[in-house]
């Protein structure tokens, strides 16, 4: 049963702006393999990000296309288009960091075939009739999607405010990669839980699909991570591990988020009372956007042809 209107969650509404995508583009000739010195660990912790996002982003544009007759909302109806553009932008800026690894001697398409296959073959289209069944699996991965925008809307408030990163020396390029993306899942933190509950809003299916969501995420990503570590042409025996308890330890000197964070995490989007805008920050999202070397840039490039 879906939600009654009574119970709808609330947004923030001074939370909520206009969305556009920012054709932005990276150099990566100047970008070492450990582009956070002296910690592979926490480098290929985070270049999963690189190894997921291509194909994952490209799903999300192509479930929302065929989401888009059923909005009825004109605002919402913006939001999703917005949200597409951004997500289309980011799966380009992520796919283009791969030829560089592959330059430096990792090649990720052993990996990346395997997420090619999940997001294209296992979570992709499926020969449904027509009517109910085909509703359902698309209202499916509607609400998957917006458990997953939790997490990757949590990512870009944890990146803005990784002042350990700066300290530590990280790549500038990377890390701008990192916050534009990062920022922009921010901004548009609430597009995906909107046209959940505007398209369907069941809460059962909301924690369903986010226990399948959330257990995905934590398996791809451990496994990508040691995909990294064990491919890695510098590193070789045990320095070529990737545990839990390096992770915890590095959510523990500020370099990825902690582990408490991460379990705080889950009763908040569980909460019948959730609404995405109620976490992070709009205004240091698009302060940051503002002052992006590669948003700005962007931005000079449209004013340009424009």
């Amino acid at each position: 049963m879906s939600n009654t209107k009574a119970r709808l969650p609330q947004p923030v509404a001074s939370e909520h702006i206009p969305l556009k995508a920012r054709n932005v583009s990276f150099s990566w000739e100047k970008t070492p393999l450990h582009w956070l010195p002296g910690d592979p660990f926490t480098t290929h912790t985070i270049n999963v990000l690189h190894l997921l996002l291509p194909a994952g982003e490209r799903w999300f544009v192509h479930v929302y296309k065929q989401v888009l007759p059923l909005i009825r909302d004109e605002r919402l109806r913006a939001d999703v288009i917005g949200f597409i553009g951004q997500e289309a932008m980011h799966s380009q800026a992520h796919d283009a960091v791969l030829p560089h690894l592959r330059e430096q001697g990792l090649d990720p398409t052993p990996y990346t075939a395997q997420v090619d296959w999940l997001f294209e073959k296992l979570l992709g289209d499926r020969t449904l009739p027509p009517g109910r069944a085909r509703r359902w699996w698309l209202l499916e991965r509607v609400a998957m999607i917006a458990a997953i925008e939790h997490y990757t809307a949590f990512l870009g408030d944890w990146v803005l405010n990784a002042r350990e990163l700066d300290r530590r020396g990280a790549d500038p390029t990377m890390l701008d990669l990192l916050r534009w993306h990062g920022a922009e899942e921010v901004e548009h933190r609430s597009v995906a839980f909107d046209l959940f509950l505007h398209v369907d809003g069941c809460y059962r299916r909301r924690a369903r699909t986010w226990a399948t969501a959330f257990t995905a995420l934590v398996f791809l990503w451990q496994r990508g991570t040691r995909f990294f570590m064990e491919n890695d042409p510098t590193l070789d025996g045990k320095a070529a591990r990737a545990t839990f308890r390096d992770f915890h330890r590095s959510g523990r000197a500020g370099t990825l988020p902690t582990t408490g964070a991460m379990v705080r995490s889950i009763p908040r989007y569980l909460s019948r009372s959730y609404h995405p805008s109620q976490e992070g920050s709009t205004a240091q999202a698009v302060a940051y956007l503002a002052s992006s070397p590669a948003a700005t840039a962007a931005e000079a490039r449209a004013n340009g042809a424009a």
